[in-house]
């Protein structure tokens, strides 16, 4: 086995979190666990065998093995790993998973994700499967997945995810075909193509979207919202919402109250 297919729409259940030591009593293991995944991360060299198919085992690679998977362990010595035991649920999204990869520049936080969820599996369960979640959807991400839904041109992907985490600041098309290390045409033709608006459009949606979740779910001011939504000025705020929203925000706001 190479692949593993992975749901990712909810917090795992985490039957077990640790620091496993092997290799000390015997240089083999051969074992399953019947309704558990296994999730480890590894700070030596050993020889892995999933189903039958073989995988080289190095400082700073992570697997993730399906329930019910037969594995084999050869140590070179005493070897040490964090592990976590988990229950997945197959709801939400899935991605195509290989059971063995490099943590390569993730290797960092993906240690200190497992050990905050080591430490905190004996009082704060609810924060283990929270540092588990998160490492598996990092996890998820150190390879091109095969998604069930084809997600967006990878230059479309990176435009967007600066567009979301600067959505505050002021934003021009020129930055954002920088960040996506493409040209200014070239973005406006795949964004189009990919998403059916252009770049602008998509900009104004996301800031009006965000500014009418604020208005109806916080107390922060309205010119507040409107500077936390990269639209200060409060005339063109207040236009903005009237031709996005339909209404004002101090109507938008008063309707939730």
């Amino acid at each position: 086995m190479r692949e593993t297919r992975l749901h990712l729409g909810e917090p795992p259940e985490v039957a077990g979190a640790g620091v496993g030591v092997h290799g000390v009593a015997s240089a083999t293991d051969v074992f399953r666990l019947p309704e558990l995944w296994q999730l480890h991360l590894y700070q030596y060299d050993a020889e892995l065998t999933v189903d039958g198919t073989p995988h080289l085992i190095r400082p700073g690679r992570v697997s993730l093995v399906p329930p019910g998977t037969t594995v084999r362990y050869r140590y070179q010595g005493r070897s040490e790993h964090l592990y976590a035991h988990l229950r997945v649920a197959p709801v939400g999204p899935s991605r195509t998973v290989p059971v063995v990869q490099d943590a390569g520049p993730e290797l960092p936080f993906l240690s200190g994700l497992l050990l905050h969820a080591v430490a905190a599996a004996p009082g704060a369960p609810e924060r283990t499967r929270s540092e588990i979640w998160t490492a598996l959807w990092r996890i998820a991400g150190l390879t091109p997945a095969v998604v069930a839904s084809p997600g967006p041109h990878p230059a479309v992907g990176t435009a967007i995810a600066h567009i979301e985490a600067r959505l505050a600041a002021p934003l021009t098309v020129p930055e954002i075909a920088r960040a996506a290390g493409i040209s200014h045409n070239h973005l406006t033709r795949l964004f189009r193509a990919e998403t059916g608006t252009t770049v602008v459009a998509y900009i104004r949606r996301r800031r009006l979207e965000r500014a009418h979740h604020l208005l109806r779910a916080s107390t922060l001011s309205i010119p507040a919202v409107a500077a936390s939504v990269g639209i200060p000025d409060l005339q063109a705020f207040n236009k903005a919402c009237r031709r996005e929203l339909g209404a004002p925000p101090r109507v938008l706001r008063e309707a939730t109250g």
